[in-house]
């Protein structure tokens, strides 16, 4: 639209021209050799003319190519004083050069908000050429980490921190890194960021140093505090049912003081020693493993019958569960079967899940806690743990294995994320089966 009255000017002059050209032709044709006097300086006046048009239109085009290449769009055609075919031109190379200021102007307000916002982020950036190593940009943040007020190239990085040079260099795009620095005799831990991106068909890396010292400590803080909770839950877990035993074994020796020997006494009392014993010293293992959980590559398995599973776990929670009257059946189709394990770590998991069977069942006129053992067709061991309790309802069968999720005000909810851990350990898995007001059922997957 804006060249549209310069294209019909350019058309009317040709136009005029082949009329031209056309009648001399007939001149000719007609051997009217004395017209041709006439036409002939009329065409090359035309044609003067017509070239004359092109090379203001030429020059005009040269200049506004000069202003774009030197990116000078504050210069203004003056359409008043052009020529009437070279208005339309030069109206649109200032409507063109507006556009242009329009659009330069908007993103120099994009680059200074975008330089105020990386000078105010407390992540310190630093962009280089890839080729060279020469400095792009970096912000006052990367000044104030690494007390730098100037940096050249990249390299000259390495005269101030080698081993942080070194680290950076080493890196591959996307690669996301917590390194050490020493700032001030302090020991500062810093996220290293590495990614690339072109620019003016040139590679530039780009680096992110974030000081990350403060939340990793707090995270660190919180950690502690979590692993403490943990401890003492799984230590109270094991500890209770063995003082309970213990108070039980107290009271059967003064009643034991008053009669005569009986020898079923003595079985009972070696029974519930042997009991605490055993289990004291299991409990002091799985401390020192569940201390380094995360380090056991290989577990301490012996082939097991589950029966004598079952039994020690009984004679170990028998005192609590007659406490508060909760029924305890053991359900063993096969008192031969055989599980490979490591007895500690798998009556920990027990321990846990009869605990919360307990907790579940408390309430309930006739509680009943039933563990059962068998081997499916697919040759896999399973062993369940059912309660008639308070069941849970679908959403929150999605959490409870979350590690530290609890819905009980004094649990540390690790237990049965400590659990799943321990039955990933044994490559098996844990699931729950749960109606609401019904009970629930836990599953030892082998």
């Amino acid at each position: 639209m804006i060249f549209k009255r310069y294209e019909w000017r350019i058309l009317l002059r040709v136009l005029i021209l082949f009329l031209t050209l056309l009648v001399a032709c007939i001149l000719v044709v007609k051997a009217w050799f004395a017209y041709l006097i006439i036409c002939v300086p009329l065409i090359i006046a035309e044609l003067i003319d017509f070239l004359r048009f092109q090379k203001k239109a030429q020059d005009e085009v040269e200049q506004f190519v000069q202003s774009v290449q030197y990116r000078d769009f504050s210069r203004h055609f003056d359409v008043g004083r052009a020529p009437q075919e070279l208005k339309p031109l030069r109206k649109g190379f200032n409507d063109i050069n507006t556009t242009f200021k329009v659009i330069s102007r908007e993103r120099e307000t994009q680059y200074q908000y975008l330089q105020k916002v990386l000078e105010l982020v407390d992540t310190g950036i630093v962009s280089y050429e890839l080729e060279t190593g020469e400095i792009g940009w970096l912000n006052e943040s990367f000044k104030k980490i690494f007390g730098i007020p100037y940096l050249k190239t990249i390299h000259s990085l390495q005269k101030r921190d080698e081993a942080l040079y070194n680290e950076a260099m080493a890196m591959k795009p996307g690669d996301s890194k917590v390194v050490s620095i020493t700032r001030d005799k302090q020991v500062i831990k810093i996220l290293l960021t590495v990614s690339l991106m072109r620019s003016d068909e040139k590679m530039y890396r780009l680096m992110a140093f974030q000081n990350v010292s403060e939340a990793l400590d707090e995270t660190e803080s919180k950690a502690w505090q979590k692993l403490l909770n943990v401890m003492t839950h799984e230590i109270m877990n094991s500890v209770a049912p063995i003082s309970s035993l213990a108070d039980t074994l107290k009271n059967r020796l003064h009643s034991y003081a008053s009669q005569d020997n009986k020898s079923g006494d003595l079985d009972d009392l070696e029974l519930g020693i042997d009991t605490i014993k055993r289990r004291s010293e299991g409990l002091l293992k799985f401390t020192e493993s569940y201390r380094s959980l995360n380090k056991i590559t290989r577990l301490d398995l012996t082939k097991t019958l589950v029966r004598d599973l079952f039994e020690n776990l009984n004679s170990l929670m028998l005192p609590t569960l007659d406490q508060k009257n909760i029924e305890l059946d053991i359900v063993l189709r096969d008192p031969q079967m055989m599980i490979e394990v490591d007895i500690n770590l798998i009556e920990q998991v027990l321990i846990n899940l009869l605990v919360n069977a307990i907790e579940a069942v408390k309430d309930k006129p006739e509680p009943c806690i039933t563990l059962s053992a068998e081997i499916r067709p697919n040759g896999k061991a399973v062993l369940k743990i059912a309660d008639n309790g308070l069941g849970m309802p679908p959403e929150l069968i999605e959490k409870i294995f979350i590690p530290f999720f609890s819905t009980r005000k004094t649990g540390s909810g690790i237990g049965l994320s400590l659990c799943k851990q321990i039955m990933i350990l044994h490559k098996g898995n844990i699931q729950v089966q749960s109606v609401q007001g019904e009970g629930s059922v836990f599953i030892l997957l082998f």
